[in-house]
C-alpha cells in the first residue's frame, strides 16, 4: 500500500471496527468509553469560541450572521463575557488544561479563522457558545369587514416562545469536510504519508480516515450530553435535546466539537437569566463539571 504508517494502524484498527456497534443517538450507547483512545491520552487545550462579534446592526432575530438579540442585549456580548468567565473556571478547576479563545474582542472572527484557531493550536475540545433565538411569526389580524366578510391582514410579531438550552453536533452529510481538517491536522502534526495525499480508494485510508471521524462524532455527542445533563439536572433548565446542524466551525474542526445554545436571549427570562451574574455562573459551572468528567472518561482516570 501506498501508506506505510496507514498499513501499519490498519490491523488494530480493523480489530476495533469490528468490535464497535452501530452507534445511535441513544445516550445508553453513547456513554459507552471510546475505545480507541487510550490511557496514555490527555486532554491538554480547549478551544471556546464566543459566537459571533463584530458591529454589525442588529437583523432579525435567529439571524446567525449578526447573532441573536434581546430587548438589550446582543449574542457577542453575552458569548464573549461567558468565554471569559469559562477559561478563567477551567484554569481554576484543571490548571493544566491550557485554554484557547477564538475571539477576545467584540470584533467579529470568521467561521473559517475559528476553525483554522482550534486546528493550529492542536485543540482536543472545541465548545462553541451561542445565544439562540426565534425568527418573526405571521399572524393574522381583522381591519374590517366587506360584503359582511372579515378582511383580514397579515402582521409580523415576535416570537418570544423559545427557552432553555441546545447542544448542536455536526451533521454527517458534512462529512467531507471534517475529512479535509483531520487530514491536515495529521499532516501538520507530522504524519509524513499523509503528504502524499493517500488515494481514498486504499482500504487503509478509508478506515482510518472514518475511525477518526466515527471516534469524534461519538466523543462530540457524548461532551453534549455532559453538559446537557449538567444544564438540566443542576441548574433546572429547560432542554431541547442534542440536534444535528452542518455548522462551520463544528464540521472544520477536528476534534470533538459541541455548540452550546445557552438559551434565547430573545426571551425575556431566558435574556435576564443570560445577563445575570448568577446565570451565567452557573452554565460556566455546569460546563466546567462536564469537561471534567468527560476529561477523566477519555483519560480513564476517576475525576
Amino acid at each position: 500500500m501506498k501508506n506505510k504508517a496507514l498499513k501499519r494502524l490498519i490491523s488494530g484498527l480493523s480489530l476495533i471496527l469490528i468490535s464497535l456497534p452501530f452507534f445511535s443517538f441513544a445516550l445508553s450507547n453513547s456513554s459507552q468509553k471510546d475505545t480507541v483512545t487510550g490511557s496514555s491520552y490527555k486532554i491538554k487545550t480547549i478551544i471556546i469560541d464566543p459566537g459571533h462579534g463584530g458591529n454589525h446592526p442588529a437583523g432579525a432575530p435567529g439571524t446567525f450572521s449578526h447573532g441573536a438579540s434581546g430587548s438589550y442585549s446582543s449574542e457577542r456580548n453575552v458569548t464573549l463575557a461567558l468565554a471569559f468567565k469559562l477559561q478563567k473556571e477551567i484554569e481554576k478547576e484543571i490548571p493544566n488544561l491550557k485554554v484557547v479563545l477564538t475571539r477576545t474582542t467584540e470584533d467579529d472572527v470568521s467561521l473559517q479563522r475559528r476553525a483554522q484557531i482550534a486546528n493550529e493550536n492542536k485543540g482536543d475540545l472545541f465548545i462553541s457558545l451561542h445565544c439562540n433565538s426565534l425568527p418573526n411569526r405571521y399572524v393574522h389580524e381583522v381591519i374590517g369587514h366587506k360584503h359582511h366578510k372579515p378582511v383580514y391582514r397579515t402582521i409580523e410579531i415576535p416570537d418570544h416562545s423559545g427557552r432553555g438550552v441546545l447542544m448542536l453536533v455536526y451533521g454527517f452529510w458534512r462529512s467531507r469536510e471534517g475529512e479535509n481538517a483531520i487530514k491536515q491536522n495529521l499532516i501538520e502534526g507530522g504524519d509524513q504519508e499523509m503528504n502524499a495525499n493517500p488515494d481514498l480508494n486504499d482500504p487503509a485510508s478509508i478506515i482510518l480516515m472514518n475511525e477518526y471521524k466515527r471516534k469524534y462524532r461519538k466523543q462530540s455527542i457524548h461532551l453534549a450530553e455532559l453538559i446537557d445533563t449538567e444544564l438540566v439536572n443542576t441548574d433546572g433548565r429547560h432542554n431541547e435535546g442534542i440536534r444535528e446542524q452542518g455548522i462551520h466551525v463544528l464540521c472544520h474542526s477536528a476534534m470533538p466539537a459541541v455548540l452550546v445554545e445557552t438559551g434565547y436571549i430573545d426571551n425575556p427570562d431566558d435574556e435576564a437569566y443570560l445577563n445575570s451574574e448568577a446565570g451565567q455562573n452557573e452554565i460556566v459551572a455546569s460546563i466546567v463539571r462536564a469537561i471534567i468528567n468527560y476529561k477523566a472518561e477519555v483519560e480513564q482516570v476517576s475525576p
